[in-house]
């Protein structure tokens, strides 16, 4: 049975998913998380999210199972294209992607498949140097990466690179994973570094890092004259904001230089 449990440290809320003894992530297991991320996106009081496992498992892949059976619903007729794009493991994914607040995945174990592209919908990853298995192995079984993996990976780390990995299905290790740039670092303790991570990013005004975050996100498909007004009018909006003020009135009265 699929559960979630959170943990509230400062202003930093840790989601952690488990589904022993494998560690799937099932459609009860998606619900969960869904729910989860929409709860601390919602909460005022929290401002960036951590996503992990426990274990030894981030989640070790979608359920196989569960997928034949969508297999077999489509091939009698009782599912569309269009429910492949709302609902279940989509939604997730999208609430996660979406969340105007930072979310970091602390990928503490075996990371492949759905999981892997649960934590490329993340905006930071942090694997920790033990990790054995993290990547898209899905053409393996006849599929391929249907939850944003064919989208994500080729802006991250290129089209070719992107298409040697899942076309082979390949796995990583942790190093070989931060050698393609598929994580931003490792670290002995993944969750740990992420937490460090998280309370800088808390730190700093909600609203510049959502508008930073929407934009970085569009840079790629905006075109440039699209995306430098989106800019344009985000630096505005966030000008508008009191905690933008405040923080550069800070600055200003330390007398310090903004790199140090």
């Amino acid at each position: 049975m699929a559960e979630i449990t959170t943990q509230t440290q400062g202003a930093t809320r840790l989601i952690r998913y488990a589904n022993p003894p494998r560690h799937y992530m099932t459609a009860e297991g998606t619900g969960l998380m869904l729910a989860a991320v929409q709860a601390a996106v919602a909460d005022p009081a929290i401002r960036v999210l951590v996503l992990t496992g426990t274990e030894d498992v981030f989640v070790r892949h979608y359920d196989v199972s569960e997928i034949v059976a969508v297999g077999e619903a489509v091939r009698a007729g009782q599912l569309t294209p269009k429910d492949f794009e709302r609902g279940g493991f989509a939604d997730m994914i999208r609430a996660v992607f979406e969340s105007p607040k930072p979310v970091i995945a602390a990928i503490n174990g075996v990371c492949m498949g759905g999981g892997f592209e649960l934590a490329l919908a993340c905006d930071l990853r942090i694997a920790g140097d033990q990790v054995p298995l993290i990547g898209l192995p899905e053409t393996r079984i006849g599929i391929f990466p249907g939850g944003g993996g064919t989208q994500r990976l080729p802006r991250m780390i290129g089209e070719a690179r992107a298409l040697e990995f899942i076309l082979r299905g390949q796995t990583v290790d942790a190093e070989g994973a931060l050698a393609l740039g598929l994580v931003n670092a490792v670290a002995a303790d993944a969750v740990g570094e992420a937490l460090i991570i998280a309370a800088e990013l808390s730190a700093r005004g909600a609203e510049g890092l959502a508008h930073a975050k929407r934009l970085v996100r569009g840079a790629l498909t905006w075109g440039l004259v699209d995306g430098t007004r989106e800019e344009q009018h985000g630096f505005y909006a966030v000008l508008k904001s009191e905690s933008a003020m405040a923080a550069m009135r800070d600055f200003l009265a330390t007398g310090e230089d903004i790199a140090r």
